[in-house]
Parts: structure tokens; sequence; C-alpha cells
């Protein structure tokens, strides 16, 4: 049996975040490095525009591996990614492949500190085999990409995943909304798009 620990340990302990900055900081405040993330919207809202930022953004901070389970490397996915041509060497893989085979490249030494899986729909993972693949990983960080239904990730394991996630992005009208542990100075709110949210004008 672990020794439990007083207010005092918990007060005392250190933890390895991610040193966000401007409008990242802004929304999501300085996020643990490891965990589970879910960020799911509707067709259209600028899910996808916002999971492309997210990769620079995590790029700069170690390597990041987007699992493009949904589109595979068609050519609606080359135009998504474009702009990520610049980054620099290495920082970003892509890959179209089961959870099983992404297991087993995890598993390799210097393998991705951050995991894009695009989506969670495409997975066929449940709640409990998402636990159990989770669970593998305590060292990285796995985001996943969801469907919405309405307001809530699509299907019942996915929105089992988003009580379970430290970060919950709720995306819409090309805004990104903080639903989550971590919510920065400004509300939680991140604009993906500024000339399309003002058109849209969604407000959390």
């Amino acid at each position: 049996m672990r020794k439990a620990l007083s207010v005092t340990d918990i007060c005392r302990k250190s933890y390895d975040t991610l040193p966000f900055e401007g409008a990242w900081l802004d929304a999501f405040g300085c996020p643990e490095r490891v965990g589970t993330w879910i960020v799911w919207g509707g067709s259209g809202s600028g899910k996808s525009t916002f999971a492309v930022q997210l990769c620079r953004e995590l790029s700069r901070f170690g390597k990041v591996l987007y699992d493009s389970l949904e589109e595979g490397v068609s050519l609606t996915f080359r135009n998504k990614i474009d702009q990520l041509k610049d980054i620099e060497r290495g920082r970003l893989q892509v890959v179209s492949e089961s959870t099983d085979a992404l297991a087993q490249r995890l598993a390799k030494r210097r393998s991705a500190d951050f995991v894009i899986i695009d989506s969670f729909q495409y997975t066929g993972l449940d709640y409990r085999s998402y636990l159990e693949f989770r669970r593998m990983y305590p060292g990285k960080l796995l985001i996943f990409i969801s469907h919405a239904d309405g307001k809530f990730p699509s299907g019942r394991a996915a929105k089992s995943v988003m009580y379970d996630a430290a970060l919950k992005i709720w995306v819409e009208g090309y805004r990104a909304f903080s639903k989550g542990r971590f919510i920065g100075e400004n509300g939680g709110v991140y604009t993906i798009w500024e000339e399309g949210a003002q058109v849209v004008g969604v407000k959390n």
C-alpha cells in the first residue's frame, strides 16, 4: 500500500507543464504535458484548422505524431497540413494506422511526445480499451479529435473520454472553448480564425 500524501506533500510536488504563450496561454494556461485531451466539434466548425494549429504549437516542445485515421493521406488532408511545411524537420510525423500499429510505434525509444488521433470514432475503441491504451503511455500526451453530437462528443465511449480528459476543447464557430481542468485568464477561449468567428458570432 502506498503512503498517503499530505497537503504539504502535494503542494511541494512539481509538475512538467507546457509553457504556452500568447493566445494559447490566455485560453488554456499551462497544462501538464502528459495525459489525455479531447477536441470535438461539428463539421465546418474549425476543428481541423485548430488541430493543425495545435500541431504547430506542440512542435515547439517536442515531437508530434498525427494519426490521420479518418482521412488518411488524401488530398484534403494534404491541403489541411500544407501550412506546416516549415516545421522543424523531425518535429512532426504523419501516419494512418490502427491503434494496434500505433501502440507498436509508440513503444519504440524516442517515439513522439504528443500524439493526435483523428478521429476517435475511427479507432474502434470502447471506453475500457481506451483506458488500457492510455495507461500504456503515462509519459505522453494523447489528443483525440472527435465528431460531435450536439454539444457533446459523438458516441458513449467518446463522451466518457471527455469526462476523463484533462483538457476538453469544444470547437464551434471558429473558436475553441476550454471545458476542462485548465482554463486561461481569458476564460478559456481560443480564436482559430478571427474573420470567420466574427461572422458566426458564437459566444462561450
